[in-house]
Parts: C-alpha cells; sequence; structure tokens
C-alpha cells in the first residue's frame, strides 16, 4: 500500500505539473495506458487470492477513478486557458476610436476658401456679389467692352471659341468675369457697386496658368466714384486680405479696352527662402490691373457717362491664392490629389469674417 500511495502521490503531481493538454496526454498515458503503472496494478489482480483481490482491487480502482477525474479537470483547465490564450491572440479591440466622420476629415479647397474671403471683406464694405454665365456672346465679353471687332487686344485673351451657330455667331468661354459686369449695368440702375467672382478660360498652360482659371472683378458706378475712392478701397481689401496692419502699394499707368485712364497695382512684399512677407520689404510685386471704367463701355450698356462715372478692378484668384498660402504651383489647384488638399485644405465651418478672422 505504501508503493500506492506513492504511485498516487507520483501521478497526481504529474497531472498538475503538466503544462499544455499534449504533456498531459503523456501523463495520462503512463498511468492508465495498456502499460501504464495504474494498468499494470490492476493486471494483478487475477493471480491475487480473493481477500487479497477484495483489498487491493478497491484501493487500486480507487487510484484508478481519482485519478481519471484528475485528468478531466486539469484537461478542462488547461482547454479553457489556450481558449483565452487564442481569442486575447485573435481578438479586435472594439474600443479602438472609429474612422473619423467626413466632417473632421474633409477640407475646403484653398480656392473657395479665398472665395469666402473676398467675399467676407467686400460685403463688410458694401458690395455684393453679381454672378454670370460661362459661355458667353462675343457681344458682352468683347464689343461691350470696347473691344471693337479685328482689335488686336482680342488676341491678347487666347479665346475658346465655339462652332458658329445657325446665325454664324459664335459663343466662347468667357475671358474674364467682365461680361458679368455688363449684365450687371444693363440690368439695373445706379448706384451699382458689386465683385463679380467666377470661372473664366484661356488657351494658356503653365506653371502659372491654366486654361481654366478663377477671377474676380470689381465694379463701382456712381456720380461720384474716383481714382481716389479706388485706390482707397484696394489698400483696405489688401490689409484685410493678408492680414497686415499697413501696404504700400504703386500705381503704374497702363493701357485696358474697357478702362480709361488704367492702372495696374504693385503691392510692396518681402521676399526670403520662397516666402513672400506683405507690407515689409524692399520688393514689389503685381497683383491686379484697374482703372476707370470708359466711356464707351458705360453708353454700351445704356449709362449717360456725362452723369455717371465708375471704376473697376480684377484679379486672378488662383494668384492671390498662391500668394497667401505659399502655394507653389498653380496646377497643382486643379489635380484633385487628396494628400494635397489634406495638406492645404481648410477645416469645414470656419466660415471667414473680419471678425473671427479670415483663415479660421
Amino acid at each position: 500500500m505504501s508503493d500506492l500511495a506513492a504511485l498516487r502521490e507520483q501521478t497526481l503531481a504529474a497531472i498538475a505539473a503538466a503544462a499544455d493538454e499534449p504533456a498531459l496526454e503523456v501523463v495520462r498515458v503512463a498511468a492508465l495506458g495498456k502499460k501504464g503503472a495504474i494498468s499494470a496494478l490492476l493486471a494483478t489482480l487475477g493471480k491475487m487470492s480473493p481477500d487479497e483481490r477484495r483489498t487491493a482491487g478497491a484501493a487500486i480502482n480507487a487510484l484508478k477513478d481519482e485519478t481519471t477525474e484528475a485528468l478531466a479537470a486539469r484537461r478542462a483547465l488547461l482547454k479553457a486557458a489556450a481558449l483565452e490564450a487564442r481569442l486575447k491572440a485573435e481578438s479586435l479591440d472594439v474600443t479602438l476610436p472609429v474612422r473619423a466622420a467626413g466632417i473632421e476629415t474633409g477640407r475646403i479647397h484653398p480656392i473657395s476658401q479665398v472665395i469666402d474671403e473676398i467675399t467676407a471683406i467686400f460685403a463688410d464694405l458694401g458690395f455684393a456679389i453679381a454672378e454670370g454665365p460661362d459661355i458667353e456672346s462675343d457681344d458682352y465679353n468683347f464689343t461691350k467692352l470696347n473691344f471693337p471687332p479685328g482689335h488686336p487686344a482680342r488676341e491678347m485673351h487666347d479665346t475658346f471659341f465655339f462652332q458658329p451657330d445657325a446665325s454664324g455667331e459664335r459663343k466662347l468661354l468667357r475671358t474674364h468675369t467682365s461680361p458679368v459686369q455688363v449684365r450687371t449695368m444693363l440690368a439695373q440702375k445706379p448706384p451699382i457697386r458689386v465683385i463679380c467672382p467666377g470661372r473664366t478660360y484661356r488657351t494658356d498652360f503653365d506653371q502659372t496658368h491654366t486654361p481654366m482659371f478663377h477671377q474676380v472683378e470689381g465694379l463701382v458706378i456712381d456720380r461720384e466714384a474716383n481714382l481716389g475712392h479706388l485706390m482707397w478701397l484696394l489698400k483696405e481689401f489688401c490689409k484685410a486680405f493678408f492680414e497686415v496692419k499697413d501696404v504700400n502699394m504703386r500705381f503704374r499707368p497702363s493701357f485696358f479696352p474697357f478702362t480709361s485712364p488704367s492702372v495696374e497695382v504693385d503691392i510692396q512684399c518681402r521676399r526670403s527662402g520662397g516666402e513672400i512677407r506683405f507690407g515689409e520689404g524692399e520688393d514689389w510685386l503685381e497683383i491686379l490691373g484697374c482703372g476707370m471704367v470708359h466711356a464707351n463701355v458705360l453708353r454700351n450698356c445704356g449709362i449717360d457717362p456725362d452723369e455717371y462715372q465708375g471704376f473697376a478692378w480684377g484679379m486672378g484668384i488662383d494668384r492671390i491664392a498662391m500668394l497667401k498660402y505659399g502655394l507653389p504651383d498653380l496646377r497643382d489647384l486643379f489635380d484633385a490629389d487628396l494628400r494635397w488638399i489634406r495638406h492645404y485644405g481648410f477645416r469645414p465651418l470656419d466660415i471667414p469674417s473680419l471678425a473671427a478672422g479670415l483663415t479660421g
């Protein structure tokens, strides 16, 4: 019986020490297999006397039952541990943050942002927004703006013309937003104070030109509008748009068919390491053209130039967006590259205003 007690202690210790199910199976075979230690003891019962068999048989069968129960309990424990380890290894952490919503990941295109900024500035100055079609007539795009047929200034615009219609008229993609000024003057009486942002088209394509680009023009028609008012207005716009306290501007004589006198405007800046800062420095950068509305344009639009006068200006939205936000290549604005828009874009709902700040 002392050997039986030692075997019991050894077997139960081996079961408890089994690290996994294969190791436990080795212990089971060593104890209960055909050649196992407990099986060998059971085989000796046939050689014993009835009294010895009764006593030894009860003890050996009790050890067999205890070993079987210990094996089952240990196997259940090892299975549970293995399942838990597998679940940890193969599980998904559902507590991770979900993908951000579109309102958080979406970005406002820099052109849309700059148009909103321009609109905010001029709305604060009392201007309305006027719009017109991208496909225009030759009359509105050129003739009413003092471009006579055959005038060489028409060739400066590199125009996209459509095929002639049944009447022989050729429509075109507008080369500037000035036709919107024409439509405004034909539709309403002075005083007029509008800006005209929109897409324009010319056959040109390089680092600073694209076949389709954005332009904003302004128009003021009144009895007393003059160049002094225009200069003040442009200076206030540049201060607000570039968000500087003061700017120096240079006005140079130029020529545009629809204004007289015509002026090109430079703004003082400093170039440093590829960056341009306004309101300081010794350099000058041309940003727009302007002038007093030509008397012929007023007459063509049904306004008496002896009673009213006005001024107009125009600038490229893409160009001033590049200047303000350091965009190196105009073509990137139209590439639809998500990486680019995530870098240069603006957060949704950050509506530009002079009170809150134009850049949000």
